[in-house]
């Protein structure tokens, strides 16, 4: 199943979720700021994932655990620039 960019949104979302999930905590931006950071992560995720040839193909497991990565790397990235501006 090739997802497109509309696929993309729709597991980034997944994967806010799950990044969410994995990693808990209070978030400066809050819940609307996390979904977007998901959505972001999981169109960087597809994208890299595009690159490397392991992304868009037949799996959805594959392709939620890309988009979580990168949903997992940009909420990482997120916390560490709004703590070193506190």
């Amino acid at each position: 199943m090739d997802y497109g960019f509309l696929g993309w949104i729709v597991v980034g979302l997944i994967a806010g979720a799950l990044a969410k999930w994995i990693m808990p905590g209070k978030d400066p931006g809050g819940i609307i700021v996390t979904i977007l950071i998901g959505i972001a992560g999981g169109l960087l995720g597809g994208y890299i994932g595009s690159m490397l040839g392991f992304g868009g193909g037949n799996s959805n497991i594959i392709n939620i655990l890309i988009a979580t990565a990168g949903a997992i790397l940009l909420l990482w990235i997120y916390r560490m620039i709004k703590a070193r501006q506190a």
